[in-house]
């Protein structure tokens, strides 16, 4: 049975390279309209542009929505409480973002009478998965058209033919052959010439931060205030999650915090290497750990840490909508209920130390684990603790002297 004819196809729309071409691809291939979506979620001036041209390139529709708040507060905020590390180092900046994108797309495909979604994530990347799984959740009924695994344009040439072919700009030089994607969490920078892991990312891909020996030489103390689990204050002064972060995107950038470079494994089985600043977000981790070493229980700490891979490959992977990423989370937050408090940290040429922490939900008790006299704990106390702890391994000695003996 033939194919249904597809009405209007909503586009997840950078304004790059990928996604200027895929929209003029997706108009001639489908014979339909497309709708051009891009989601500001702290891009910068890399928005301006993007409603002409997408208009330009043949978009019926552009929207272009601000959702650096909900970014912030609905994904970046809920990860950080679980303190999600993808690999012991990547704060998950572009993972995030994705399933929020692809959710707004869904929303705009209803509002506009749209039959299909479609993006600009290649066959080779996570990121394929990650919008997919999210229009599967929320709307299956839509088509995906995912031209990167149906077009016959398999290389950035190909692609640079077919922009000139049809007028549209190429924004890639020779002079930055990397791409990078960018929002309030980090930048992330992959491709070209960091394709091979020996060679140094060049100084002047570098957007948000300074190189830690060109920082300043005077070191900047801050206080970072959070209700369970989620920073609310800097300096004493309330603000929004989206301004947050912002202003600590500024500091830990001026001081040269948060680069990354690492070789991570995709979802799709291959290795890659990927250089990413995160300035904000990796003070914004420090001061969350200082502060729940106050607060969190011994033992709810270890059940965390022993789930925390597992929350960090569901974000990777693309199971922001899951079932088991709602019973995750909901672990999570209610982890961080006790996590409310001041930390105070210095800030010196890439480096973040804890000067200080308190709260009012602090089960750090200096009565009984001062080195002083005391009255609250029986130090006798600890001799039947250690024989209990130790009788395993008594009987595992007696067994092994025993097995030699008759070995003689």
């Amino acid at each position: 049975m033939a194919e249904k004819k597809l009405n209007k196809i909503v586009l997840a729309y950078s304004g790059g390279l990928d996604t200027s071409v895929i929209l003029k691809w997706l108009k001639e291939t489908h014979q339909c309209e497309v709708i051009a979506f891009a989601a500001d979620l702290g891009q910068g001036d890399e928005l301006d542009p993007i409603r002409e041209k997408a208009l330009a390139t043949g978009a019926s529709q552009v929207f272009i929505d601000d959702l650096r708040e909900e970014f912030v507060k609905d994904f970046v905020f809920p990860a950080f409480r679980a303190g999600a590390l993808y690999e012991s180092a990547y704060l998950l900046g572009t993972s995030l973002a994705r399933p929020l994108i692809a959710k707004r797309q869904v929303e705009i495909a209803r509002l506009t009478g749209a039959d299909a979604v479609s993006h600009g994530a290649t066959g080779k990347g996570n990121d394929q998965v990650r919008f997919e799984l999210t229009y599967q959740a929320l709307a299956p009924d839509l088509k995906i058209v995912a031209p990167w695994r149906e077009w016959d344009l398999n290389s950035r040439e190909a692609l640079i033919a077919y922009a000139r072919e049809h007028g549209i700009p190429v924004p890639v030089t020779k002079a930055r052959p990397w791409s990078s994607d960018r929002n309030l969490l980090h930048i992330s920078f992959e491709g070209g010439i960091l394709e091979d892991p020996w060679a140094t990312p060049p100084e002047e891909m570098f957007v948000l931060s300074v190189a830690p020996e060109k920082a300043p030489d005077q070191a900047e103390e801050i206080t970072l205030d959070f209700e369970h689990g989620d920073p609310v204050a800097l300096d004493g002064q309330a603000l929004s999650p989206a301004n947050l972060l912002a202003a600590l995107n500024e500091l830990g950038g001026r001081h040269g915090i948060g680069r990354v470079d690492l070789v991570e494994n995709r979802y799709v089985g291959m290795k890659s290497r990927g250089v990413y600043e995160t300035p904000g977000g990796t003070i914004l981790r420090a001061g969350h750990l200082a502060l729940e070493s106050l607060c969190l229980d011994r033992e709810v700490l270890r059940l965390r840490d022993g789930l925390l891979p597992q929350y960090s490959e569901l974000v990777y992977y693309g199971y922001w909508y899951s079932p088991e990423m709602e019973l995750l989370q909901a672990f999570m937050d209610q982890a961080q209920k006790p996590v409310s408090g001041t930390v105070r940290l210095k800030l010196y040429k890439g480096n973040i130390t804890v000067l200080g922490r308190r709260s009012p939900n602090t089960l750090y008790r200096p009565d009984i684990c001062t080195f002083e006299a005391d009255t609250v704990y029986d130090q006798a106390d600890a001799t039947g603790f250690i024989r209990l702890n130790g009788l395993r391994l008594r009987i595992r000695h007696a067994l092994a002297q025993s097995q030699a003996q008759k070995v003689c």
